[in-house]
């Protein structure tokens, strides 16, 4: 007896489950190789279709080469618990005393009302008020200004000539030795002769207004008449002098770098309001510190015998108001009131 046969329909439709099943199972094979081998190589294209506010954290596979940015931070100099002991340590403490009541310390050089500490700020640690550690780390320097190489100790002396409108110790004397070794000792372990972030006043770009000197009165009255007063002349408590005088018989003279409007307005925009350094604008602190220069003080010690004739050789810039007209008087032409 013959053993029935399958339909044949049921045989051909077998082999057809059979192939579809191979060629699914071959399919998938490929289909994740590619997706095992090509991952990296898609992950670009997927975060790049991929919407911004979606995108997912992964960085995209790339061969270029890309240079790590180096951080400039301004130099930390030591704390003052750190002070030294012995004989060094005493002169370095007398420099600080110094620098912190110039006039107590120092009256016969001292011809006004100013400490070191009112132009360079925090015991002359603060970044971007003309730090002591930077200065000792920078000199000596050639200065377009004395048209010679300085040395710190001369730097030092300019300063008692002109902010301080004073006398220059001698370069030997125990005064520039002390504040020389306070500024040594602030600038411990900062790097010789490099420049670095903070160093002396910031430079400012040009304003996009030119200063005028009616903004800035306004600016001065919203922002500096409560400690500097409205005559601009400071503040007194007693026999100490608690916010310094902007202008004025007490205040630094024609030859000093306050002086000039660019100096004053990177200082002020950077530190003024004390407290509150950056809350004025760049125009601001261009207006007021034009406004601030714009008034009488005492005279340039380098005066040649008239008004003109010390313009033109120590102030024949836009950055200086000496010499020039403002509110029917030219400034220079006699000592502050």
């Amino acid at each position: 007896m013959t053993t029935p046969q399958p339909p044949r329909k049921f045989r051909v439709n077998g082999l057809a489950i059979f192939g579809v099943a191979a060629v699914t199972l071959l399919f998938a094979m490929v289909v994740g190789g590619n997706m095992l081998f090509g991952r990296l190589s898609q992950t670009t294209m997927r975060v790049s279709a991929t919407p911004p506010a979606t995108r997912p954290s992964i960085a995209p596979v790339s061969t270029a080469v890309v240079p790590v940015p180096v951080m400039r931070m301004a130099f930390s100099p030591p704390a003052e618990s750190s002070l030294p002991e012995g004989d060094f340590g005493k002169v370095i403490r007398r420099g600080e005393q110094i620098f912190m009541e110039t006039g107590k310390n120092a009256p016969r050089y001292v011809g006004n009302q100013l400490n070191c500490v009112n132009c360079h700020l925090d015991a002359g640690r603060k970044a971007d008020s003309a730090p002591m550690w930077a200065s000792f780390t920078r000199y000596p320097a050639f200065r377009s200004k004395t048209g010679q190489v300085d040395t710190l100790a001369s730097r030092i002396q300019g300063c008692f000539e002109y902010s301080m409108n004073g006398k220059a110790p001698a370069a030997g004397d125990e005064i520039i030795t002390a504040l020389q070794s306070y500024a040594f000792w602030l600038a411990k372990g900062a790097p010789v002769g490099t420049a670095m972030p903070g160093s002396g006043y910031p430079k400012l770009k040009k304003p996009a207004l030119p200063a005028d000197y009616v903004r800035g009165e306004k600016v001065y009255a919203q922002n500096c008449a409560l400690c500097h007063g409205a005559d601009g002349l400071g503040q007194r408590a007693g026999n100490k002098q608690v916010f310094p005088p902007l202008w004025g018989p007490q205040s630094f003279n024609w030859g000093a770098g306050m002086h000039q409007i660019a100096n004053a307005s990177g200082f002020i925009q950077a530190n003024m309001p004390l407290g509150k350094g950056g809350t004025l604008t760049e125009q601001e602190a261009w207006d007021v510190a034009l406004f601030m220069n714009s008034h009488e003080r005492p005279q340039d010690p380098r005066f040649k015998g008239s008004v003109a004739a010390t313009r033109k050789a120590f102030h024949d810039t836009e950055d200086s108001m000496y010499g020039l007209s403002v509110n029917g008087r030219v400034l220079g032409s006699k000592q502050a009131p």
